[in-house]
């Protein structure tokens, strides 16, 4: 997905009396861990263009993401050996940029795994391809994206396009499903519909349905319209009525999710077995830990400047392993904006990381503030 900036104000880590005594008895539904060994938590990091590369996933790891989405990767990119292929293999860290043992990879902590790659494109063949690609690169689980809103892709005819077309998204799906070895699942990413017609809702219906008649594991619907993008609120009540009426499957939510309480509201409210953490996870990889802290029972916890500076040289050093350091020192000042946000002197601290231009800048940054 591409994503808009949200509040610069500092997310919070409360909820209600009420809402953490629901969720400290919710249990995920045992489907998902079967499908996908490892995923243990009602959440996951989403798939955010020009963010969610292998260093934000592994740092949302490191704070209690139990699974991972790239962003969204064009079959003729993988297909020709451009990004996707040097960039979002979930192991090049550990094999190929020297920060870590291939054969210790837990203990370095640079396990990228489970993780879903991404694929977004238009012809079913090049799409069958891509995806078979991505099994080949080691990643777990295969998610279609036929949501992203962005206009470029529209007039391509990919991403939420499919939904205009759903004969045309339904052959995508065979196609990548019949292309992807049977225990690798498969998964998709869908908007609720084009627009708000009768005709549009119908199509999505098609393509959800046709989806698990293919043999898709789940879909992961976000309740915003294509032509909404992201503006205006997430229609969740949709979510509600999907999850009624299809009581049988596995449905995850996105939209709106900003902040730990978002993610247990999303659950209490629409019935949906689990929850995508897009914007809301950019610059606060805290807030697994704190879904986490509530699934236990526990208060959850803002994080320590101790904690923030840690994080921040986490993700920098992992940044600049995976792009050098220009790109990363390019990279990293949007990440610092965003994690601002938990700093007692966010506008300074803001207009600090605004001006970093090297990775001694960087350091100097988190000497000064951190």
């Amino acid at each position: 997905m591409s994503t808009h900036t949200p509040s610069t104000d500092q997310p919070s880590s409360k909820i209600s009396e009420e809402l953490a005594a629901w969720a400290e008895g919710f249990e995920i539904d045992p489907r998902i861990p079967a499908t996908v060994p490892g995923f243990d938590a009602p959440f996951f990091q989403a798939g955010l263009a020009g963010y969610s590369d292998a260093a934000m996933r592994l740092v949302a790891r490191r704070h209690g993401c139990p699974y991972c989405v790239t962003e969204a990767l064009l079959d003729r990119t993988l297909l020709s050996g451009g990004k996707g292929r040097t960039r979002e293999d979930p192991d090049i860290l550990r094999e190929e940029c020297g920060l870590g043992d291939p054969q210790e990879n837990r203990l370095h902590g640079l396990e990228d795994h489970p993780v879903a790659g991404q694929v977004m494109g238009t012809d079913p063949d090049e799409m069958s391809r891509a995806a078979a690609l991505l099994v080949e690169l080691g990643h777990d689980v295969v998610d279609v994206n036929l949501a992203c809103p962005v206009k470029k892709i529209r007039k391509r005819k990919r991403g939420g396009h499919f939904l205009t077309t759903p004969d045309d998204a339904l052959r995508v799906l065979q196609a990548v499903r019949n292309a992807v070895p049977e225990n690798v699942p498969c998964t998709v990413k869908l908007r609720r519909a084009w627009d708000d017609s009768p005709e549009m809702a119908q199509n999505f219906i098609r393509i959800f349905d046709g989806a698990y008649e293919a043999g898709y594991a789940w879909a992961t619907v976000h309740c915003r319209t294509v032509e909404q993008k992201y503006v205006g609120p997430s229609k969740w009540p949709f979510l509600a009525e999907l999850t009624e009426q299809r009581p049988d499957r596995v449905i995850f939510g996105s939209g709106d999710i900003f902040e730990v309480g978002d993610i247990f509201r999303m659950l209490k409210q629409t019935g949906v077995h689990g929850v995508s953490v897009a914007r809301g996870c950019i610059g606060n990889p805290w807030i697994f830990r704190q879904a986490r802290q509530i699934l236990a029972g526990e208060s959850p916890c803002d994080p320590t400047l101790e904690e923030q500076r840690y994080a921040l040289h986490d993700h920098f050093r992992l940044c600049m392993a995976l792009h050098g350091e220009t790109g990363a020192s390019r990279m990293m000042r949007k990440f610092g904006i965003r994690f601002s946000v938990h700093h007692d002197e966010a506008e300074t601290v803001r207009k600090a990381f605004i001006a970093v231009q090297s990775a001694d800048e960087w350091h100097s940054v988190l000497d000064s503030w951190y």
